[in-house]
């Protein structure tokens, strides 16, 4: 049996590891601008822009929402776990 310790340490972008940070990467590998996310999503741009900075987290309610929008899981969403966008695979 193999020691993890003596595994290899992959280094990994660490800019998804907040529900903002997941949020930010779906709606860039969505192509959209936070003004035409925060349009579609029906909350103002400083609502969104609160989102991605971990500001303020959406309420329940949206994540459902939110998931659709940007086309990941919500468990995803919210714990990285799950189906993300594209370009996190």
């Amino acid at each position: 049996m193999l020691n993890d310790t003596l595994a290899p340490r992959v280094a990994r972008d660490t800019s998804d590891d907040t529900i903002g940070g997941r949020i930010s990467l779906a709606r860039d590998a969505a192509g959209l601008t936070v003004e035409q996310i925060s349009a579609v999503a029906g909350v103002t741009e400083d609502t969104w822009t609160s989102w991605e900075n971990d500001r303020a987290e959406p309420r329940a309610n949206r994540l459902d929402m939110l998931a659709r929008i940007l086309q990941v899981n919500i468990a995803w969403l919210l714990d990285g776990q799950g189906k993300g966008p594209a370009e996190a695979r």
